[in-house]
């Protein structure tokens, strides 16, 4: 994967030796000081440039950034074509890991906007044609004070549409429960812990996108019941163990590794992440009554039984219990008891 460094030298490379190119300038996660760094992060980048149109038409200039593994055009949307003369972008994802949000914007698009999103930092300016701006901040992020009307609604509406809930899970229509559950219900309950946090603050911190940088400012116990209720219908917390990882991270490595096979991709960028490691699972055993209350079962669990269904049983019943004491006495598998021949015992 390419560092930070080498990213920021291309940008930079490529802007200085294109004339159509003005200025530079970086917005996002990356200028936000307290979003702590790592590898999946986006290199949000604007280029302020005399027009568009050069750029949009020229299919080929993009792959000066490098090999690209997939892409989107946001722009080209029917539902939201956008303002192409004046901004338009590419999200590029390339074969080494690192991933690009790009567009060109024009400098009278760019001189009434910039000012509107405090998390910009101005990397190249060769004519000084965009204004002075303030350090890079998430201020306009923070979690804002609510009016007690405001309050009162989502109060009312966490209530409210808790009991379309109820309904959807009664009427067995699942796909409604969960828009309604992840879409209002718990977006309610998101914001008025986000308002929490905002107390607690002074209301001088961002919780980020859904909220996920909650835990930094409410109690550890209080996050924990938060984050309970991701559970699914079993009453299981929809998160990755060990196993679900390893199977996840497999997937992502046969993924790339395929394309790498083909040379489609020059890089694997699946290799640079470790794969979890595996630990055996607990082994969950029988108390002594629970022992007691299972082979008493077998020995007289069909005695209320009659005609075929209690011919099998006393055929059976011996049998039974020869095998669960024997598993039980030695913690053998279920697959080398099975294996088992009369000469082996």
């Amino acid at each position: 994967m390419r560092s930070k460094a080498d990213m920021y030298n291309l940008f930079m490379d490529i802007a200085k030796a294109d004339n159509r190119i003005l200025a530079v300038y970086m917005n996002g996660s990356r200028t936000n000081k307290n979003v702590p760094e790592d590898i999946f992060q986006d290199y949000d980048i604007v280029f302020v440039v005399k027009e568009t149109g050069s750029f949009i038409n020229d299919k080929d200039w993009i792959k000066k950034f490098g090999n690209i593994l997939y892409m989107q055009y946001p722009d080209e949307s029917e539902e939201n074509p956008g303002d192409k003369e004046n901004f338009y972008g590419w999200l590029m994802q390339f074969d080494d890991g690192n991933r690009i949000d790009l567009h060109v914007e024009t400098v009278i698009h760019a001189k009434e906007n910039i000012l509107n999103d405090k998390l910009c930092r101005i990397l190249l300016d060769k004519e000084n044609i965009l204004p002075d701006i303030p350090e890079a901040s998430d201020r306009d992020y923070h979690v804002k004070k609510p009016s007690e009307v405001r309050f009162r609604e989502c109060i009312n509406e966490f209530w409210w549409c808790s009991n379309n809930l109820a309904k959807g899970l009664w009427r067995e229509e699942m796909p409604y429960v969960q828009d309604m559950a992840n879409f209002v219900v718990r977006k309610q309950l998101e914001k008025m812990l986000s308002w929490k946090a905002g107390i607690i603050t002074g209301f001088s911190v961002s919780t980020g996108k859904s909220a996920k940088y909650l835990y930094k400012w409410i109690g550890k116990e209080e996050y924990q019941e938060y984050l309970k209720v991701y559970k699914n219908p079993e009453e299981k917390q929809i998160t990755n163990a060990e196993k679900g990882l390893s199977r996840k991270m497999s997937a992502l490595r046969s993924f790339y590794g395929y394309f790498f096979k083909r040379q489609v991709i020059s890089r694997n960028p699946s290799l640079l992440v470790d794969m979890p490691k595996l630990h055996d699972k607990a082994i969950i055993r029988l108390d002594t009554d629970e022992v007691a209350m299972l082979l008493d079962y077998i020995e007289h669990g069909g005695s209320e039984f009659t005609g075929q269904r209690r011919r099998y049983y006393e055929k059976t019943k011996n049998r039974d219990f020869a095998i669960i004491i024997l598993l039980l006495g030695t913690g053998i598998r279920v697959s080398e008891c099975v294996g088992l021949d009369i000469q082996d015992v």
